[in-house]
């Protein structure tokens, strides 16, 4: 496909705002264009790939012909249903878009709802259907068809292997024969509306039933407003919360609870480079961040889920734990390239799938036995097997816990020893010892805590360079990691420990962006070495949000709260989080949007300003207090 086939690409990332279904995702443009969705699921290919491409590799778009002066929009409420008006000299146009969620019909297949709705004025409006399948790879064959049996129903059907999508609408699209694409053109005076539906099927011998526009968008709206009504937070920058935490509930997978990391893939870290991953799988190291955040403003059937799905992706032999499932807990996660996709602003390569499935990464181990205690703790329903599948971690963590990985940051360099991956192998044993002292459950926990003794004098030895007053990214170094700001959350040491506050301060001083951006590592020549990358990379949201809780824990409450604050004006006008900044240009870059980045607000906000109590979570958990 040639460049001028491709014709214009995407818009920058921060224009994109979020649409879910609780099963896949799609992004939507301030130009009202759907440049990126997956079907029917979220590491499904694609069928709009405008994202990593140009038009022709598909998107979906309603606008105005004429030059638009002014573009607002907004989420209704709390909810996914996002509405987006084009200001135009010829008057204003409405456009309303959402993904009707269907939480407990897992049998229901996703659906796309949008309507254009004149405010003022009349306006010109042009809609654009170009549908390609397989990450824009294969062009389907597309047809109208007319049925009256039983009613009237005309629609547009696409197919191409075993992908089918309908369209249906007060008005239809006509073919484009040179763009292969469905175009119209209408215009919509004050108080007219039009509308169109868009739905997949796995079978064209099955087609879904038509349904009533209006009738989906109230629905959804209703049930994001209901979602949210359990979440309790009354403290400042409430609307940041209760955006970050609807993100992380429609980046949720409702048939299994899995919460993917982002719904894209090969978002670039930089403009150029070549940091371009598929994050649309779930994360292992996610899992505390998830429960705290969940848990902590009242979310706690979707903490439950989440402990579920992690439960039932990890059962087995200990040995094979991998650090990332898909969403149904698939182990197979293998990394390709998509050589005819020109990526995001020509950033290649374009990859789907992902190799770091494979690693070693240590702290994962930490992650999941830290979020179990904390499940226990918070008075989560306790399942029978989930003490006998630690053990049988703790078991395997024994035998392997001297041994070099990747870390937390899966570089693709050479083993190491990591700060961060030998603090939350301390985790790990100190969550088991305490869950034998504290809960009476049963194990060797003379030998538990003699493990978890032995690592702690060890990372305060190794770790700690005495030349620079820090704790470095890995033993014997002298370069600064973000990790490390995480080491009085997790409990290794308090606060007030001044190899803490010396460690925290250097963060500031080398990693920190005008006093506000945090990068995850130094940056350097020896960077490249240490990941096995080259190029740059944005600094990373989620570790300035753990320099606010590090501040917290240090004492410099006020220091927090006024970085707090400067995060969250970073967010999009719709509230939404990519994984990284890029201060250079003052633009989101890597995955969007990114569930660290939400799930690192939440908690902040939780350190700085609290979430339930014990008594409260214990009512809404149907204990006593």
């Amino acid at each position: 496909m040639t460049d001028d086939q491709r014709r214009s690409g995407p818009g920058p990332i921060e224009d994109y705002a979020l649409l879910s279904d609780l099963r896949t995702a799609a992004l939507v443009g301030k130009d009202g264009s759907i440049d990126w969705l997956c079907l029917p699921r979220f590491d499904a290919p694609s069928c709009f790939c405008r994202l990593l491409g140009g038009e022709r590799d598909g998107h979906w778009q309603i606008a105005p012909t004429s030059p638009v002066r002014e573009v607002r929009r907004r989420y209704r409420a709390n909810s996914l249903v996002l509405e987006t008006d084009f200001h135009t000299d010829d008057g204003v146009l409405r456009l309303i878009d959402c993904m009707p969620p269907h939480e407990q019909d897992h049998r229901a297949q996703p659906c796309l709802v949008r309507t254009v709705r004149g405010i003022s004025g009349e306006v010109d409006v042009k809609m654009r259907w170009v549908v390609r399948f397989a990450y824009g790879e294969a062009v389907p064959w597309v047809r109208r068809v007319r049925e009256t049996d039983p009613v009237l129903d005309e629609f547009i059907l696409a197919i191409a292997g075993p992908h089918t999508a309908v369209l249906r609408g007060d008005v239809l699209p006509q073919r484009a024969e040179r763009e292969r694409a469905h175009e119209l053109i209408r215009t919509v005076r004050a108080g007219e509306s039009l509308s169109w539906v868009m739905q997949w099927s796995p079978d064209p011998d099955d087609l879904p039933a038509p349904v009533d526009p209006g009738e989906e968008v109230r629905d959804a709206e209703e049930f994001w407003r209901d979602w949210t009504t359990k979440i309790c937070y009354s403290g400042p920058h409430a609307s940041a919360v209760y955006r970050s935490l609807a993100t992380l509930k429609a980046l949720t997978y409702a048939p299994t609870g899995g919460i993917v990391a982002a719904p894209t893939s090969s978002l670039p870290e930089a403009v150029p480079g070549n940091r371009n991953w598929d994050y649309r799988y779930c994360w292992l190291r996610d899992a505390t961040l998830v429960l705290l955040a969940l848990d902590d403003f009242g979310c706690s059937a979707e903490a439950a889920a989440w402990r579920a799905w992690l439960v039932r992706a990890v059962a087995g032999d200990p040995a094979d734990l991998q650090i990332m499932y898909g969403v149904n807990g698939e182990r197979h996660l293998l990394e390709w390239e998509a050589d005819w996709l020109p990526g995001y602003r020509r950033c290649q390569p374009v990859r789907f799938g992902n190799a770091a499935f494979r690693q070693l990464q240590l702290d994962v181990y930490g992650e999941v036995m830290d979020v179990l205690h904390l499940a226990r703790e918070r008075g989560l329903p306790e399942r029978e097997e989930t003490w006998a599948l630690q053990r049988g971690m703790l078991r395997h963590l024994e035998k392997i816990w001297r041994q070099p990985d990747r870390g937390l940051w899966e570089v693709r360099g050479p083993d190491r020893y990591f700060t961060h991956s030998r603090v939350m192998v301390w985790v790990a044993f100190d969550r088991a010892v305490r869950a034998a002292e504290e809960d009476g459950l049963p194990g060797p926990v003379h030998r538990w805590r003699e493990i978890r003794d032995e690592v702690h004098a060890e990372v305060l030895e190794r770790a700690w360079n005495p030349e620079l007053g820090v704790f470095t990214q890995y033993y014997g170094g002298s370069t600064l990691d973000a990790a490390t700001l995480r080491m009085p959350s997790v409990g290794f040491l308090p606060g007030d420990d001044e190899r803490v506050v010396r460690t925290v301060e250097a963060v500031q001083r080398e990693l920190q962006h005008d006093g506000v951006l945090v990068d995850r590592y130094t940056a350097s020549e020896s960077r490249n070495q240490v990941d096995g990358l080259t190029g740059r990379e944005g600094a990373f949201l989620a570790c300035s949000f753990w320099l606010v809780d590090a501040l917290v824990y240090i004492g410099r409450r006020d220091e927090a709260e006024k970085l707090f604050g400067e995060l969250v004006a970073l967010a999009n006008d719709v509230g939404l989080y990519a994984e990284e900044y890029d201060a250079a240009t003052g633009t989101f870059a890597g995955n969007f949007p990114q569930a660290f980045s939400h799930l690192a607000l939440v908690n902040s906000a939780a350190v700085l300003y609290g979430g339930l109590t014990r008594a409260q979570r214990s009512r809404r958990n149907g204990k006593p207090g």
